[in-house]
């Protein structure tokens, strides 16, 4: 993926982790990812696979697709 899309992915996974009351840890642990994972994705440092943002998002309670929306 491009890094400009990799961004995009990366700031809704904290915005809408910080909309749920959710730091960085919780979610690793809830997901079974490391903090340090999480924060890479965020900081988009890392390119998850598809099916770890579906987990990521079924924890944030919202639809994949939310992800890959630019705001």
């Amino acid at each position: 993926m491009s890094k400009r899309f990799l961004k995009i992915i990366g700031n809704n996974v904290k915005f809408t982790r910080k909309d749920n009351g959710l730091s960085q840890e919780k979610l690793a642990e809830l997901t079974g990812y490391s903090r340090n994972y999480i924060g890479m994705i965020e900081r988009a440092e890392a390119n998850p696979p598809i099916d770890t943002l579906c987990k990521i998002a079924k924890i944030l309670k919202i639809e994949p697709e939310k992800l890959f929306r630019a705001n």
